[in-house]
């Protein structure tokens, strides 16, 4: 995984930490990554560190012309012992100071600068081994998140962890942490991805069945670690594995109803089915789970009672906030039934209660495309006025305006276009010239 830290976008290093794989008594070598960002100035950079008694990095100091790359190696000097702490050294650190350089090719009185922060982490077969022989659980779990393929080296003496267990090929520590429940610790790991993109790989990241670590989390019934993934990190929650199962699948079939419950508040589609076309509702029915196929039901109820414009059922279904963002096989929400239906009272509802009015079903279509095709004037224009998007297009293209006109529906072709839908030649047009 290539992670990356934009200083001031002057300078890029490749590594997030500098990773020592440390053997006693013996030199041990790490290589950090530098590019110039920028891209007419030539970036001068030097390297400290909080140890100088035990480190030596080569070259210490230099200067990359623009767009540039230059190669850091980080030598650990021989240790007799072990670091007294490990993975993560608390006392020993690393800082690249960038600048951009004069015209002469030093860094005198820079114009711009910024630092970059790296901590150390020690791991390798010799810790993960002595950190078993001294019983320390915590200190071997922490290595095998970082290294997995080591597990086969740990004696069979050594202490039990969630870690320690067969690990699943192609989890990282997230996955890990995930499978453990460890909230902290996951927070923790993902807290030191700093860039926005790295945690965004970091958290989606799949192991060799496609598992991310929301489904590893759910499937365990680590509710925390779910929430931590999906609200504070954004992972995908419909993400699905390579049979198909989807995180809310996997707590369906466990018959976890705290997770499933949690899931569809959050916005779990509990309408995508695995590549044997079962969805989580069909699963917990053939187990007999049945607080979650109660659960479940209540997005079929929501849409029900958003196809008939019950209003009274709709709202307490609404305030239980399980169900509202239900589909259906066609990919149609709630807010997309009572659109059709030309409901305009229920729309408002739906839409008070948090539905996307951009919502697309299978075939692109958002509800105020719906609600062309229902010909209803009055929902049209109550989706215009909560602030649909009047030129929405579905996979083929069609605009609501395209719709109303195709259909002879003029009042509400009209009304679209005087509230700034325009034909799809314009559209296009105006495209073309923003490119050209």
């Amino acid at each position: 995984m290539e992670t990356a830290m934009a200083v001031e976008k002057l300078l890029e290093v490749a590594e997030s930490e500098v990773v020592i794989e440390f053997k006693p008594g013996t030199k041990c070598r790490s290589t950090l990554h530098l590019r110039s960002l920028h891209p007419s100035s030539a970036v001068a950079f030097k390297v400290q560190t909080s140890s100088p008694a035990k480190f030596h990095v080569n070259p210490p100091a230099g200067v990359l012309p623009p767009h540039a790359s230059a190669a850091l190696h980080v030598i650990l000097r021989p240790q007799p012992h072990p670091p007294t702490a490990f993975p993560r050294s608390p006392s020993d650190r690393f800082l690249i100071k960038a600048s951009l350089s004069s015209d002469r090719g030093d860094s005198a009185t820079p114009s711009h600068s910024h630092d970059v922060k790296l901590k150390v982490a020690y791991v390798g077969p010799f810790l993960l081994r002595h950190a078993a022989a001294l019983g320390d659980a915590a200190a071997v779990r922490h290595l095998l998140r970082r290294q997995p393929h080591l597990l086969p080296l740990l004696p069979p003496e050594a202490p039990a962890t969630p870690a320690a267990a067969a690990t699943p090929k192609g989890w990282t520590g997230v996955h890990a942490a995930a499978a453990a429940g460890e909230w902290e610790e996951l927070r923790r790991m993902l807290e030191e991805e700093e860039e926005e993109a790295a945690v965004a790989e970091v958290v989606e990241a799949r192991d060799a069945e496609g598992r991310t670590p929301v489904m590893v989390a759910a499937g365990k019934g680590h509710l925390r670690c779910v929430r931590e993934l999906v609200e504070k990190w954004g992972a995908e929650k419909d993400a699905r594995s390579r049979d198909g199962r989807t995180a809310l699948y996997r707590a369906a079939s466990n018959g976890d109803a705290d997770t499933v419950a949690a899931l569809l508040e959050m916005g779990a589609d509990a309408g995508i089915a695995t590549a044997r076309g079962r969805t989580p509702l069909d699963v917990a029915r053939d187990k007999g789970h049945q607080e979650v196929v109660e659960l479940l039901e209540r997005g079929e109820m929501v849409l029900t009672a958003s196809r008939k414009g019950d209003l009274r059922r709709l709202e307490c279904l609404l305030r239980k906030r399980v169900g509202v963002h239900s589909r259906d096989q066609y990919g149609l929400t709630a807010l997309h039934a009572a659109a059709i239906k030309g409901h305009r009272d229920a729309v408002a509802l739906l839409a008070d209660f948090g539905m996307d009015l951009e919502c697309q079903d299978v075939e692109g279509h958002t509800p105020l495309h719906l609600a062309v095709e229902g010909g209803c004037l009055e929902t049209v224009e109550t989706l215009i006025d909560m602030g649909a998007n009047v030129n929405a297009k579905t996979n083929r293209g069609a605009t609501p305006l395209v719709m109303a006109r195709s259909m002879g529906y003029e009042a509400i072709a009209q009304l679209l276009a005087t509230r700034g839908a325009v034909s799809s030649s314009c559209i296009a047009s105006s495209s073309s010239s923003s490119t050209s």
